[in-house]
């Protein structure tokens, strides 16, 4: 389901949407009240949701949609201003499952095409989560989801995803001496609640975050993060020297990377092409972080889609680091942590809320 008061971006969405074989637009709606009146009708996977629109503006439909289809991925879209990135910071505490920033103009071919490609990425790899929420006792396979039958909108439990038998490595015996955080799709919510319990681990050693953003966007969030964590956090500036207390947020749109000046470990920022389509993206900074603290290194990849992080994450391990990747139950996506355990180079795969306890052990000596 698309709403946008723009008649222009709602038949873009859709043409987009149209060409992908596994989708079909249920309704192309102008309001967030027409959305609300018609959500239990139409019966959507997803919903694609702009902010501001006249009647019922897209934060004030976000909780009415959710009240009467619990189990409803809502995507919001907003133009990339400070304020737009608040409301979907807020949206993404109400329930919405992401957000993507729209391209100043769509004439532009370069911004239109990140656009697109996102988008439609977010709505097949969020779906998809979706068309696994299904009871754990249903024995027959799902009908393809254009034709199964609708199902009442409640939020099921997650079934049970079997796995083959992730294979796991041992911790390196170097102690770390920086922890190294990756993220993407639900990662805002999941630094929130990591960097609140591992104060003691920020206190003691440098942490530096990719989290895949754009501008204006990581401002906020590292504002966040520091209420959260009750620690100094922000965007990282170029040249600036890494030091223990301090967490370093890649700013949007430009690569993180680490650098040795002399004795010391130093932010280097790029604005260099895409990596895995993403500026800012986490191999970059896993991979360069080797040449300043070698196998000191540990390294977390979270919830997001794709697989960036992997790369870099084999490289750390075989400088002697070690990598920790969050369980596909408690990602929103398990793109990145998924591609992370399914190659074989994490030293734990652990739900979010025991990731920190881990952390703080393993920065206090423990090597189990």
């Amino acid at each position: 389901m698309v709403v946008d008061d723009s008649a222009v971006i709602r038949g873009l969405i859709s043409r987009w949407i149209e060409a992908e074989p596994d989708m079909v637009v249920a309704a192309s709606l102008r309001t967030g009240l027409d959305a609300v009146n018609r959500i239990e009708r139409v019966d959507p996977d997803v919903a694609v949701l702009d902010i501001e629109m006249p009647e019922l503006d897209g934060i004030s439909a976000l909780p009415l949609l959710l009240a009467k289809k619990r189990n409803l991925i809502i995507i919001m879209v907003s133009t990339l201003t400070r304020r737009n990135a608040e409301i979907s910071f807020k949206a993404l505490s109400l329930g919405a499952a992401d957000y993507i920033p729209k391209p100043e103009s769509t004439r532009e071919p370069a911004a239109a095409e990140t656009f697109r490609h996102d988008l439609i990425q977010k709505i097949r790899d969020l779906g998809a989560k979706v068309r696994r929420a299904v009871p754990v006792s249903s024995s027959p396979p799902l009908a393809p989801v254009l034709d199964r039958p609708r199902q009442p909108s409640v939020r099921p439990a997650l079934a049970p995803v079997a796995h083959p038998q992730l294979l796991r490595r041992a911790f390196g015996t170097q102690p770390p001496r920086a922890l190294l955080i990756g993220s993407s799709t639900g990662g805002p919510q999941a630094l929130m609640a990591l960097v609140a319990e591992i104060g003691a681990v920020i206190d003691r050693f440098p942490v530096l975050i990719t989290q895949h953003m754009p501008p204006t966007f990581t401002t906020i969030l590292a504002e966040h993060l520091a209420r959260s964590s009750q620690r100094p956090v922000h965007e990282a500036v170029d040249g600036e020297p890494v030091k223990a207390g301090q967490v370093y947020l890649a700013p949007g749109g430009r690569h993180m990377r680490v650098v040795r000046h002399g004795t010391e470990a130093a932010i280097a920022l790029d604005d260099g092409p895409p990596v895995n389509f993403c500026r800012p993206a986490v191999d970059p900074l896993f991979a360069s972080a080797i040449e300043v603290w070698q196998g000191g290194i540990l390294a977390v990849l979270l919830t997001g889609m794709g697989s960036d992080g992997m790369r870099g994450g084999k490289e750390i391990v075989a400088a002697g680091g070690s990598v920790i990747a969050q369980d596909e139950a408690s990602s929103v996506v398990w793109g990145m942590p998924g591609a992370a355990a399914n190659a074989g180079i994490c030293a734990a795969v652990l739900p979010l809320n025991q990731i920190a306890p881990k952390l703080v052990r393993l920065f206090s000596g423990d090597r189990a």
